[in-house]
């Protein structure tokens, strides 16, 4: 019974041994099934790699993966491990209902449980859509077995009428010309079928791709594989490297928990600061440190973002798509102009810092159309920044890079939604009474809401005003918003409507000053009569449709935006 067993230290199939009072006979009795599936003596004996993948039908950016898992299979295998596939529960971002965020904390689940409960070395985590690379990344800080993350890469471009298109920015851009009236319903089909027609993640700097920077920042997924397009021979290639990479981490340190710290946290904003990615990011990331003990603070997170400039010109608020980034050099260029910014001291996957990683590969030109110099930024100050006051105590979020300069300062009238349900119903009656200097405010679409904090922030401007001409207005909500969209859009205001925050009692007619130079939001209500209006709305229940199973387990435990939704017994100690 020596197999899997090396001095002393259970590996392969000798770890975590199912419990029947007889630890020979559980070795036993397992390799016997093991044989089953035909494998042989020699393989039975090796450490063992398990490769976390989402197969699912109702997930289009992974369909590809059967060659990337095969891919990450050969480099295990090449590199002396056995891979061992699991299926873990797969979150596809637009066939989930209410939305992907409610189920992102239990597929974390699967993915920590499964790796504990399961006999593995080392494992590598093979997602890509909008939730599953978070809900990875959460759940192998956790599990803290060392991990390499493996991203799905971003879809090519499609084609209409001599234009490129690339979901989902484009999307949103012809439907917002739909509902002005600018086109047709033919043309809106027409290019419905142009949009996404690769495997692969959205083309742009949403939130698919602001995460896979995120892994490689963080020092979890190998250098320069977070931009390789989905359908590129590089990425298989990739794959192979990562399976290679888990089999050498077997037996080291180098565990999630070491390389996730506050200071590569710190490089993860930096780069995310860098791209003007998604506003998302901020609440992954904020999960992520979470699970390994650590508070992400959106007080830092304007401090970095004053010294942290553009470099980055993407979709949504530039004009180059993912293909073009990983062309231009990819994370790999960025990293290197910022490289004085960054904590170059921090581990990777690779087994070197940063900072020797930069140094060991020659750098490769960028293309300044698409990877700027940080002589020659885009904006000298980051792309995101948190906002306080009156009416987010506890923060919230605007992404300025993607708002008009002219609302970035802005006082206005309140126009209030109590729900989606009434936004739906009443945004496009032609009686609304709505300017184009109000502001937009959805009140109860946070994470206890029943909504569960949709992507709904995203508050489509009234078609009597799209009709018009307008393309921007100021807009409140505790929702968030996809990091394909764009507008001057204030999201994750803390504490949640739901939840009693000053958000809930905002009414029609009340003033609302944003300055995101000041990084404030506030009600322009004194503070007698918030006082007052807080005290006679009481503290609400927070809503459940069904108020059973993960439903009722989601509402009683999310937390709320600044701590990134997760639930409150999963968040970590240091280690």
């Amino acid at each position: 019974m020596s197999s899997g067993e090396d001095s002393g230290r259970p590996s392969g199939f000798g770890r975590g041994l199912t419990n029947y009072g007889d630890r020979d006979f559980a070795l036993y009795l397992r390799r016997s099934f093991a044989r089953s599936m035909g494998y042989s003596d020699g393989m039975l004996a090796r450490p063992i790699v398990g490769i976390c993948h989402t197969p699912s039908g109702f997930n289009n950016c992974h369909r590809h993966f059967p060659e990337l898992l095969d891919a990450v299979k050969r480099g295990v295998l090449a590199a002396g491990g056995l891979p061992l596939e699991f299926p873990v529960i797969s979150l596809g971002e637009v066939f989930l209902s209410p939305t992907s965020l409610k189920f992102r904390n239990l597929m974390s689940m699967d993915v920590e449980e499964m790796i504990r409960a399961q006999p593995m070395d080392s494992v590598v985590l093979l997602g890509g859509c909008d939730k599953t690379v978070p809900a990875q990344l959460m759940g192998a800080v956790s599990a803290d077995v060392p991990a390499v993350q493996l991203v799905a890469g971003p879809m090519m471009t499609g084609r209409y009428k001599g234009e490129r298109l690339g979901a989902c920015t484009d999307c949103r851009r012809f439907w917002a010309r739909f509902r002005g009236g600018e086109i047709d319903a033919a043309e809106i089909a027409a290019v419905e079928g142009n949009l996404a027609t690769t495997a692969g993640t959205c083309a742009v700097m949403g939130t698919a791709s602001t995460m896979a920077c995120v892994a490689e920042a963080l020092g979890l997924a190998l250098p320069d594989s977070a931009a390789i397009p989905a359908v590129h021979a590089d990425r298989l290639r990739c794959a192979e490297e990562s399976g290679r990479r888990a089999v050498a981490l077997i037996g080291s340190e180098l565990t999630p928990r070491r390389i996730v710290t506050a200071k590569s946290v710190e490089n993860a904003l930096r780069v995310i600061l860098a791209l003007s990615g998604s506003t998302n990011a901020i609440l992954h990331l904020a999960a992520i440190a979470g699970r390994a003990g650590l508070e992400l603070s959106l007080e830092r997170l304007n401090e970095l973002s004053e010294t942290t400039p553009v470099l980055v010109d993407l979709k949504p608020v530039g004009d180059n798509y993912m293909e073009d980034f990983h062309a231009a050099g990819g994370l790999d260029a960025v990293l290197r102009e910022l490289k004085p910014l960054l904590h170059l001291d921090c581990m990777t996957v690779t087994g070197e810092t940063l900072g020797e990683r930069l140094d060991r590969k020659p750098a490769v030109a960028a293309d300044r159309r698409v990877v700027h110099a940080v002589s020659d930024p885009i904006s000298a100050k980051g792309g995101l920044v948190a906002l306080f006051g009156s009416l987010a105590p506890g923060g919230a979020i605007v992404k300025r890079a993607a708002a008009d300069p002219r609302l970035l300062e802005h006082e206005g009238r309140a126009v209030v939604f109590d729900s989606l349900e009434d936004l739906a119903r009443r945004i496009d009656d032609p009686d609304l009474d709505v300017e184009a200097d109000d502001v937009l405010v959805l009140q109860n679409a946070g994470p206890k809401s029943a909504s569960g904090m949709p992507e709904a922030g995203y508050l489509p401007i009234p078609k009597k005003l799209a009709r018009k001409g307008v393309k921007d207005m100021v807009r409140v909500s505790d929702a968030r918003m996809s990091g394909t969209a764009f507008g001057t859009i204030v999201l994750h205001v803390t504490p949640e409507a739901t939840v009693g925050g000053p958000l809930s009692i905002v009414r029609t007619g009340d003033r609302i000053r944003l300055s995101v130079a000041g990084r404030r939001i506030d009600l322009l209500v004194d503070d007698a009569e918030i006082a007052a209006r807080l005290a006679a709305a009481g503290r609400p229940a927070a809503a459940s449709p069904s108020g059973r199973g993960y439903d009722r387990l989601y509402r009683t435990h999310v937390l709320q935006a600044d701590r990134g939704c997760d639930f409150d017994f999963l968040r970590g100690d240091p280690a």
